[in-house]
């Protein structure tokens, strides 16, 4: 099973465990440098918990996922059109003013990473920002059933050196927000498009 196989068998109950959760404090950071009102990339939006938030202070909000149960619920919760589409499908030119990726490019291997990255890259207008979170750790592979990318600061580094056209603004640790996982660490990234240098 991959990791969408999974969110598509497991839709409901990662929807009732996830729907409620308080992004606040990062999603915050994140809309603090992103005009009011701007276009937004909800990628990889599993319950649309985020693209609702986003939608109710305003933005314009597209939602998209590679899980096809997660994007019929996230319709429901969100009222939008959820684009069914998987990372390395993204084929945007230069529409967004941020793209808000939280907690799901864990599941992107590696090695495939630099290349979502460009993609998302030419997904932003210039001076767009990316939010990004992952998993702190070392391990990279199959647990609980779906495939983790984790990484440590110096990993998200040296990731960001191999695209050009990034500046990193903050990395930072934080918690997590489940009740049950809050031994769990995860890492935050917030960059920016630059004009890439000749």
């Amino acid at each position: 099973m991959d990791s969408i196989d999974y969110y598509n068998k497991y839709a409901n109950m990662y929807f009732e465990t996830t729907v409620n959760l308080d992004m606040t404090q990062a999603l915050d950071r994140f809309l603090e440098l992103v005009p009011e009102g701007g276009a937004v990339l909800d990628l990889g939006c599993g319950s649309g918990r985020d693209s609702r938030e986003m939608l109710e202070r305003g933005y314009d909000v597209t939602a998209l996922d590679g899980s096809e149960e997660m994007c019929a619920l996230a319709e429901i919760h969100t009222g939008l059109e959820v684009l069914h589409m998987k990372f390395d499908e993204l084929d945007f030119d230069e529409v967004f003013e941020g793209i808000w990726a939280c907690a799901s490019l864990v599941h992107v291997e590696s090695s495939k990473m630099p290349s979502v990255l460009r993609k998302i890259r030419q997904a932003l207008e210039m001076d767009g920002i990316l939010y990004l979170s992952v998993k702190k750790g070392d391990f990279e592979g199959y647990r609980n059933e779906r495939y983790f990318t984790d990484y440590q600061r110096s990993d998200l580094k040296e990731l960001f050196a191999q695209v050009d056209g990034f500046e990193i603004l903050d990395i930072w640790q934080s918690q997590d927000v489940r009740k049950d996982h809050r031994e769990a660490t995860w890492m935050n990234v917030l960059a920016k498009k630059v004009e890439i240098k000749d």
